[in-house]
């Protein structure tokens, strides 16, 4: 019977609830005060009134209630923000609304002519239930105290109008809000978790750099004071992220040579990825980079600049790694006792050797140590962290390792560096990741780009994934580029940068650097990870200016710093993406064309969106062009716009009536 009890008061029906990501096995994300909508279906039998509230759990938020808002068709809903970092939850609560339901009845019955006596005696019982129900605080026991002492007093003086006036009123309608009975008050049976991360996990622009190229000299190997000496030329492009690949010490054996051969020369510096050697592993530094002290002077310069570090996790050891003499038990080993090095069959990376996650001392020794490494560095001063192949890596380790470091911290941001499947990549970003590699780096066209963008801003993966679109890797040099020219790079830029929160560069992009290593093939040649190199960061021919341009803008505009608002719009020229971004009140509304076409002029008619802002066909908007700096004003849907790719292969205006 108790069972019972329990379904027949769960009268009114929660269903169909969004964002809801597998059953509330993981976390809706979202920035700190970036607002979370919201909806379900929620309906019950009859035609009685219903009300529903949506309750958030954690933080500044725990407890509060914020009632759904009727949309249409039995849909609801409503919108919350969170004003700090970290965990909270919502669930949703709906009952029959009483009170709602009798005014709705009493109103309906006195403009009709029939006599209400009765229904207001069923007034006055609301009232006592209120009084009974222990909802609202002392001051709302105290109105509603004086609310049944007026309508006690005019019922005695058989003053009906005034009487039902009492029930009318706002005050009496939003105390019984507060108060009232909440009749079959039915829960959602789901805690929805949701995941606030603080906004440099969502808007950011990243520059990588290895610092041992930053001395100016091949011959010299760079420290951390000559990348201190950069800063004030990174943070003239605008950027806010400074990401370096590993910088702890490198081994010996098996190390790579120049253009990735395998076997290095008497002075080369190795790959920075093959980690590990005498001089230590994961929680060290490359001495040649500096010590200790030279890198917390760079973390403070880094900020007094504007700019945070990132650091890359890279779990692979190289074979002269201490771990692989104190802890065997956490490396795989072949059956004639040699070690496994890392593959990609028939690749062979003898440099690198990778840890057995679930070997025979692995869990929880290997588990805590990797932990204990990021929060080491997080100790440093670094909570951004570019974490290297994490596909490769077993999902669960994810999941508990970044939940252990947010409880240190709920401000550490993790990138996963996974070009892989969909699938893989979604789960990474489901079980923590703040940030995802993606395919941007490979979608040239318009087509590709319009369904791949959708996806990532429109289908669900856009409440727990937050793509950055990366223009090129040390290990990426894409085809496109290699062929573009100049305006291929600006067109990258302006694509990543006003497409996406987050973007990357890695230095040299902004030389228009494409030479590859082999004809067709993604590998620079001369490449970085094998040896050092130096480079005039202002040779003629470099798009700094576009890089800061675009940085500024993403500064400035509001629109520019959301992702999920992206929509496309028509533009008659299969070469050439138009599209647009606009905050909520349109105080910041941007248009974004960009030629796909780095070789031939393009142009054509395209639609100017007047219906954005309630505009007829015919309607007026003015026009500000933000790269040119100059004005004017756009009448009627239909426009023209053309592009000679080598003079400016993309435009940017803002809109406004």
């Amino acid at each position: 019977m108790a069972l019972l009890k329990d379904l027949a008061a769960s009268r009114v029906v929660i269903e169909g609830v969004e964002p809801l990501i597998d059953g509330g096995r993981f976390a809706v994300k979202r920035m700190e005060n970036e607002p979370l909508t919201v909806t379900a279906d929620i309906f019950s039998d009859g035609h009685e009134i219903i009300a529903a509230a949506l309750v958030t759990h954690g933080g500044e938020v725990e407890g509060l209630e914020t009632p759904f808002v009727f949309i249409g068709n039995d849909r609801w809903g409503a919108t919350v923000r969170f004003a700090t970092p970290g965990p909270y939850r919502y669930s949703i609560i709906a009952w029959r609304d009483v009170f709602g339901t009798w005014a709705s009845d009493t109103k309906k019955k006195r403009d009709a002519g029939v006599d209400i006596a009765l229904e207001l005696r069923e007034g006055e019982a609301i009232l006592e239930q209120a009084a009974e129900s222990g909802r609202g605080s002392r001051e709302d026991a105290k109105a509603l105290k004086a609310l049944r002492a007026r309508v006690e007093k005019f019922r005695k003086l058989k003053d009906e109008a005034a009487l039902y006036a009492v029930f009318t009123e706002a005050e009496t309608i939003e105390l019984l809000r507060r108060c009232g009975v909440r009749a079959n008050l039915s829960r959602y049976p789901v805690q929805v978790p949701v995941w606030v991360d603080r906004e440099a996990a969502g808007f950011s622009a990243w520059y990588e750099l290895m610092p041992r190229s930053q001395s100016g000299d091949p011959k010299r190997h760079g420290t951390f004071d000559d990348v201190i000496a950069r800063l004030p030329d990174i943070r003239e492009m605008g950027f806010d992220v400074l990401y370096f690949p590993p910088i702890h010490p490198i081994g010996k054996s098996n190390r790579k040579g120049k253009n990735n051969s395998v076997t290095a020369k008497e002075g080369e510096p190795g790959s920075p990825y093959a980690i590990g050697s005498h001089e230590g592993g994961h929680k060290d530094i490359h001495p040649e980079l500096g010590s200790f002290a030279d890198f917390q002077r760079l973390v403070t310069r880094a900020a007094d600049h504007g700019l945070e570090l990132a650091l890359d996790f890279a779990i692979q050891c190289s074979p002269d790694h201490p771990w692989i003499k104190q802890h065997k038990g956490w490396f795989d080993w072949r059956p004639d006792g040699s070690i496994k090095y890392a593959e990609n069959p028939p690749k062979k990376y003898q440099d690198i050797v990778n840890v057995d996650f679930y070997g025979p001392d692995a869990i929880p020794s290997l588990w805590v140590e990797l932990r204990d490494i990021v929060l080491f560095w997080l100790d440093k001063g670094v909570r951004i962290f570019r974490v290297d192949n994490p596909h490769t890596k077993p999902f669960p380790f994810w999941e508990w390792m970044i939940a252990e470091v947010r409880a240190v911290d709920p401000g550490v941001i993790f990138l996963a560096e996974a070009f892989t499947r969909p699938k893989l990549m979604k789960r990474l970003a489901k079980v923590g990741y703040n940030q995802s590699y993606s395919y941007f780096t490979w979608r040239n066209l318009k087509w590709e780009l319009r369904e791949y963008l959708t996806e990532l801003t429109k289908e669900e993966c856009a409440e727990y994934m937050r793509p950055n679109f990366f223009v090129n890797t040390p290990d990426i040099n894409p085809l496109f580029l290699h062929t573009s020219g100049r305006p291929g790079f600006r067109i990258r830029a302006a694509l990543a940068a006003t497409l996406a929160g987050n973007y990357g560069v890695y230095s040299g992009f902004e030389l228009c650097e494409y030479e590859p290593l082999v004809t067709g093939k993604e590998e620079y040649k001369d490449s970085e990870k094998y040896e050092i190199r130096a480079f005039d960061w202002k040779r003629e021919g470099h798009i700094r200016d576009d890089l800061a341009l675009l940085n500024r803008l993403r500064q400035s505009e509001p629109a520019l710093r959301d992702f999920r608002n992206l929509e496309f719009y028509q533009f008659w020229n299969d070469n050439v993406l138009y599209y647009g971004k606009r905050t909520a009140d349109l105080s910041s509304f941007i248009l974004v064309m960009v030629t796909l076409d780095p070789h031939q002029p393009q142009g054509g008619h395209f639609e100017v969106p007047l219906w954005e802002f309630g505009l007829p066909d015919n309607g007026t908007v003015k026009v500000e062009d933000l790269v040119n700096d100059r004005q004017f004003v756009w009448s009627g849907k239909v426009q023209h716009w053309w592009f000679e790719p080598a003079e400016l292969p993309y435009a940017i205006f803002r809109l406004s009536v």
